[in-house]
């Protein structure tokens, strides 16, 4: 048991929309995310999502609205809510994730950007 210092994590690597583990809590991912631009439309039909802005400010879009999410908060994104995580003029933006072990990254949606390894920093 040690403190983890989120921005330390974060330095560690480069790569957008690619998440990298941090901890686990019970059956649960901790996760760390830098990312850029748009993402893939797409749903956890058995888990739910929590983000955390650590940096910027992320543009959570579902079907009818876009909810925006500054530094400091958090947004919880209900299974089986169809969701596209975005950034806007080029910011790239710090998340704090926590996501089910079982969740698979972009749902049932395969695409160039899915990821199936989170690597642990």
């Amino acid at each position: 048991m040690k403190a983890i210092n989120l921005k330390q994590k974060h330095q560690l690597f480069s790569k957008q929309w690619h998440p990298h583990q941090i901890a686990t809590v019970d059956n649960m991912h901790v996760i760390l995310a830098k990312i850029q631009g748009d993402f893939v439309w797409h749903a956890h039909e058995q888990e739910d999502e929590l983000f955390q802005v650590l940096k910027g400010t992320l543009y959570m879009k579902f079907r009818d609205r876009t909810e925006v999410v500054q530094e400091g908060e958090i947004i919880v994104v209900p299974k089986g809510v169809e969701h596209c995580p975005s950034t806007k003029n080029g910011e790239e933006v710090h998340l704090l994730l926590f996501e089910k072990l079982s969740t698979a990254h972009t749902g049932t949606v395969v695409h160039e950007m899915t990821q199936t390894h989170y690597p642990k920093i």
